[in-house]
């Protein structure tokens, strides 16, 4: 017996069901990152985008409904994955002065990923036909490049804040906490 070809619209719907996992994993990560967070800037930004993201989880449902299938979840290990490095990190990093540098960097990650995901499914959904889809979807789209781009400029300012200067080598910790000669 031969086995259904795969089509595009099967892998739009599964890598929908894989965002909209990811999304609501987003919400609690962001939502923790924003307890964590030490500055003022990047906690505020993690709020912000927490409650954005529950919102693009509800666009989410809407592009279900608009290509007739049921909004499931479907484990993101990708997601996963980002995630439980974001709870070592907090682990690893707790009460030290790069602690929200590297939370800037993991929340960076996961809006990398979601950016290549809603990028892909804009796409998909503009090639098969759904307009309406294409449109709440470069929505998202939109969001998460601001937000990345917001992140990337806090992350900046954290750098220059957090950086040390060791007196006793006459060398300045840069971004990253490597030191520079």
């Amino acid at each position: 017996m031969a086995t259904k070809q795969k089509t595009l619209q099967d892998a739009f719907y599964e890598t929908l069901k894989d965002v909209y996992y990811a999304e609501k994993q987003s919400v609690r990560a962001l939502k923790k990152s924003a307890k964590a967070a030490e500055h003022d800037e990047l906690r505020q930004a993690f709020e912000t985008h927490a409650e954005e993201s529950a919102n693009q989880v509800e666009r989410l449902q809407q592009v279900f409904e608009i290509i007739g299938k049921p909004a499931r979840a479907k484990t993101c290990e990708a997601m996963q994955g980002l995630t439980s490095e974001m709870e070592e990190d907090l682990e690893d990093f707790e009460d030290s002065p790069a602690a929200d540098a590297v939370l800037a960097a993991c929340a960076q990650a996961v809006e990398h990923y979601e950016i290549a995901r809603y990028g892909t499914l804009k796409t998909w959904a503009s090639q098969l036909g759904y307009a309406d889809a294409a449109k709440l979807l470069d929505e998202t789209l939109q969001e998460e490049k601001k937000t990345d781009q917001l992140l990337s400029e806090i992350a900046e300012r954290i750098n220059v804040e957090g950086s040390e200067t060791d007196a006793e080598e006459g060398t300045t910790k840069g971004k990253g906490g490597r030191k520079a000669t």
